[in-house]
């Protein structure tokens, strides 16, 4: 098993997440990044926010890797979750 999956609590429009886990009794530390893409103000078909999406992904910083597309939070939010590459990976 590679990954644990932890709930978070509320969702704000980006939030940084340090773990700090213990494998085998070495430490680790995991750093996440969770945004929000929010288009309540816009009108978009499923096509362009498909292509939000999209956007938002490839924009990431090289050293970010896309971990999880979330379920909805309401109509109009969908979180995205990225893990910062280690040197290990």
């Amino acid at each position: 098993m590679r990954e644990v999956v932890l709930q978070i609590p509320t969702l704000e429009s980006e939030q940084n997440i340090e773990i700090d886990v213990r494998i085998n009794g070495k430490k680790r530390s995991m750093k996440y990044r969770v945004e929000l893409v929010d288009w309540h103000e816009e009108n978009y078909t499923s096509q362009e926010k498909i292509d939000v999406l999209r956007h938002v992904i490839a924009d990431k910083e090289k050293d970010w890797e896309l971990i999880q597309i979330g379920a909805p939070v309401d109509k109009n939010n969908i979180p995205i979750m990225f893990r910062k590459r280690t040197i290990a990976e």
